[in-house]
């Protein structure tokens, strides 16, 4: 009678003793799960859970769709680009504006295609002020960031000037940095690092304090030093913090350049824009401009490259 009781209460097992019998093996059944987490035999009403044993079709199926959908993800950006251009193409060719006013598409990548040397030469005299500008912002608010961190009295004398630095207009100072840094490299490198320098320190920072204290506290337990500490705990860390204020202090060093060159240049993007504005052609000031977006993505593309070789990726549930 006690068997018998025992054997209604989890009909699991007679399933159990049957495959045992006949040697095949034996797999547990979705209540077994549910008793061994709970101790009891499941209610009517209890979810069951999903199988784990998916056939060979199923899974197939499942890599196929994982490769539409990155497929999908790679070419959303063009697509959306290509349909702008197509939106801009047809809107100003049905409205019938002249070039004067909006150049077409078609008309822009003319130009560029026909005088493609001359953008060549003030994009490279661009992109190297904005990789110069970059890299001191980056060398420099990394070392902010590192005095910020692990001084209290430095975080609190020196981050409230750096906020207020950060929202003056720089195109206020670009006349002053003509005046004390020359008409030269000075003022493009200057302000191209002095844009990207803010993004660089606050991220890197928030990046340095948001590290687990836990996890600092068992590894020091453990015996390591304050510089074990920082490369292999702190730094992997906030590299995706570091990361993305490098991308934002990208975005904002290709600025920074222009205005420099809006001031003080004879060579350069911006430069080719003031020379399009005083011949009022429209049609190269917008080539500069398609130049810029360009390089900029390029740059920001790079970056999110080198990214992807030095922190992990993170999974998170959308």
């Amino acid at each position: 009678m006690m068997a018998t009781s025992t054997m209604s209460r989890n009909p699991s097992s007679t399933g159990r003793a049957h495959a045992a019998s006949h040697g095949a093996e034996a797999r547990p059944a979705p209540g077994d799960v549910y008793v061994l987490a709970h101790g009891a035999t499941p209610p009517a009403s209890a979810p069951r859970p999903a199988s784990p044993y998916r056939t060979e079709a199923e899974r197939a199926a499942r890599r196929q769709q994982q490769r539409r959908r990155q497929r999908l993800y790679k070419i959303a950006a063009p697509a959306l680009v290509v349909l702008l251009v197509l939106a801009w193409q047809l809107g100003a060719t049905a409205a019938g504006l002249s070039e004067f006013i909006l150049p077409t598409p078609f008309a822009t990548i003319k130009r560029i295609a026909a005088e493609w040397p001359m953008f060549m030469r003030h994009a490279w005299i661009t992109g190297l002020e904005v990789v110069l500008g970059f890299a001191m912002a980056a060398m420099l608010g990394i070392l902010m960031a590192l005095l910020i961190f692990y001084s209290k009295l430095f975080e609190r004398a020196v981050y409230p000037i750096l906020a207020g630095l950060q929202t003056v207009p720089k195109v206020a100072l670009a006349p002053l940095l003509v005046l004390y840094l020359g008409y030269g490299w000075g003022p493009k490198l200057f302000l191209a690092g002095f844009l990207a320098f803010f993004p660089i320190v606050v991220s890197t920072v928030l990046g340095l304090k948001g590290v687990d204290p836990g996890l600092v506290n068992a590894v020091r337990s453990m015996g390591a030093t304050p510089r074990q500490i920082f490369f292999r705990v702190r730094l992997p860390a906030a590299l995706p913090n570091i990361f993305g204020g490098f991308k934002v202090g990208m975005s904002l060093a290709v600025i920074g350049a222009v205005i420099g060159e809006y001031v003080a240049a004879e060579k350069g993007l911006g430069y080719l824009q003031l020379q399009a504005n005083a011949n009022f052609d429209t049609t190269l000031n917008l080539a500069s401009v398609f130049i810029i977006a360009i390089m900029g993505s390029l740059l920001y593309c790079l970056l999110a490259l080198v990214e992807s070789r030095f922190v992990f990726s993170r999974n998170t549930q959308r």
